[in-house]
């Protein structure tokens, strides 16, 4: 039976896990902001749902007001003072650890990003008090609360690999097995940093006491971040990128994000005159967009700093045009796709003022490194990964350089006054999920049936190193017919699986201020609201 999409009058909140839709409901209610509710339920999903996240990764924030001005925080921190190409290769690694203390070689920029938002928040008229935006997370990581079924579905081969990591097995296994949906999940240690940030101010978490602790901790764990790493991080405001189409307008995060690749596929699908939905030439369009959008990103995309292109111009009428003519709508190209997978959440808020919020936060890898930290809980990302140890990479490791980071919030204005904050997970294939949901929408699907519809993925197989078409099961078997015809590579995967990304999205309508809201049906979630 078609999903129907959750229509609330004034506010809503949408969310890959129950509990933080809860907290985000609660912060509605006692009078905050879309901003507030989206701070309450960051902390409360770092804690419910920390396969997918936590306060030891970073975050980015697209903020959309009531004028329709959008702003964008960046929340990720750089490699430690200690990341250099010698120190890993001095250990014998020719390319950072997945997994380990060397794998969590950057600051976490989560908290901060929390920091310029609990601002933003009180300069659009936010009055709550931090402790209260925090207390649904403490709570849960004080009392406990039930695994979810997402977290139980982590491939036992990834849990395997993670428990050797320092403090992952006290923390996450203290029966000696992996975590079981349903099984109660306690974190003291964790509830016990949430508790000093809530009464010290999230400052504390880099150049206080908090501070101080985890810094000692990654200390004797060896890793390549310090104190000073720490007291020297702070978030940034910047500016989004975006595209004008046709009676929309959209945003997302610039580099090092790849949110500039979830523009160009959008950019290049309306230049390809994509009509229907579910056809052909839509699926083979967004399939052959993709291609060249993330061949750019790879490409060109690293830290800011040492880009040498300016990313505006991948999206001005004459480069989008040229590659949308290189797209042949009868043939598939070739696609030497590097592929990663990744886990994030995706979290919207939108509030009776209008105030729309667009959130991920990310640890990377289920887990992320696996090392947490004993005094505090902290659960550390694994976002080097990112980084290359080939010196003459864009992408290469050095102290103080962002990571490139698949993270892509997206946001979209409309010419006739509606808001739609949208994002997903998905590592590398943010972008194709969000061109999908976002072309669906706009070519007439509700935004559940558009949120619910069959995916595709580019891929490449981990034991082959071939690119492959990844599709649900759920695709009409004569367009499957017609995408082998055309020279794709097709693998079809189970319907609704993980792989397929958590994504949600939201739409304000100007006119009446009701709002629709919906999350993925594949994670744990939904949308709440009032």
């Amino acid at each position: 039976m078609p999903m129907e999409t959750p229509v609330f009058g004034h506010a809503a909140v949408a969310t890959p896990h129950h509990p933080a839709n809860e907290a985000g409901q609660r912060i509605l209610i006692q009078g905050g902001n879309a901003i507030e509710a989206m701070i309450a339920m960051a902390a409360t999903i770092a804690v419910t749902y920390p396969h997918m996240n936590g306060i030891g990764g970073d975050g980015f924030w697209l903020v959309a007001d009531k004028s329709r001005r959008v702003r964008a925080i960046q929340a990720c921190g750089p490699a430690g003072s200690r990341a250099t190409l010698s120190a890993l290769r001095d250990l014998g690694h020719d390319e950072v650890p997945s997994r380990g203390v060397l794998s969590s070689l950057t600051v976490p920029g989560a908290i901060a990003g929390w920091q310029i938002a609990a601002d933003m928040a009180r300069a659009f008229g936010g009055r709550l008090p931090l402790a209260l935006l925090l207390e649904d997370a403490i709570r849960h990581a004080r009392e406990g609360i039930p695994v979810s079924a997402s977290q139980a579905r982590v491939e036992p081969a990834e849990i395997d690999e993670l428990k050797t990591v320092p403090g992952f097995a006290a923390h996450f296994m203290p029966s000696g097995e992996a975590p079981k949906a349903g099984d109660r999940f306690v974190q003291p240690a964790l509830a016990g940093l949430l508790e000093q940030l809530a009464h010290a101010g999230l400052d504390d978490f880099y150049r206080g006491d908090a501070a101080r602790e985890i810094a000692a901790d990654l200390d004797r764990a060896g890793a390549l971040v310090s104190r000073e790493d720490l007291r020297r991080y702070e978030a940034r405001l910047r500016e989004p990128l975006s595209l004008a189409l046709q009676g929309v307008t959209l945003h997302s995060l610039p580099p090092p994000t790849q949110g500039l690749s979830t523009l160009i596929i959008l950019g290049l699908a309306e230049r390809l005159g994509l009509e229907r939905a579910s056809s052909f030439d839509h699926l083979h369009g967004l399939v052959e967009a993709a291609k060249r959008a993330s061949a750019i990103t790879d490409r060109e995309i690293a830290d800011p700093a040492v880009m040498s292109a300016d990313p505006a111009g991948f999206l001005s009428p004459g480069f989008l045009g040229h590659e949308a003519a290189a797209i042949s709508m009868t043939r598939a190209a070739a696609f030497p796709l590097p592929g990663a997978k990744g886990d994030t959440v995706w979290m919207g808020a939108i509030d009776r003022e209008g105030l729309a919020v667009s959130y991920i936060q990310s640890l990377y890898g289920d887990y992320g490194s696996g090392l947490v930290l004993p005094k505090t809980g902290l659960l550390m990302q694994n976002r080097g990964v990112a980084f290359s140890l080939d010196a003459r990479s864009p992408r290469a490791l050095a102290p103080g350089r962002l990571p490139f980071h698949t993270l892509a919030p997206a946001m979209a204005l409309f010419s006739d006054g509606r808001t739609m904050p949208f994002g997903t997970m998905g590592g590398d294939a943010q972008p194709q999920i969000l061109a999908q949901i976002f072309s669906r929408y706009r070519l007439g699907e509700s935004l559940a049936a558009a949120v619910d519809a069959p995916r595709f993925t580019l891929a490449r197989d981990g034991g082959t190193g071939k690119s492959a078409l990844q599709l649900e099961d759920r695709f009409d078997e004569s367009l499957l017919n017609a995408l082998d015809r055309a020279g794709h590579a097709i693998d079809i995967g189970a319907a609704y699986a993980d792989s397929f990304g958590h994504a949600g999205a939201l739409v304000r309508h100007s006119r009446d201020g009701r709002i629709e809201a919906v999350h993925d049906p594949r994670a744990d979630g939904g949308a709440l609201g009032l």
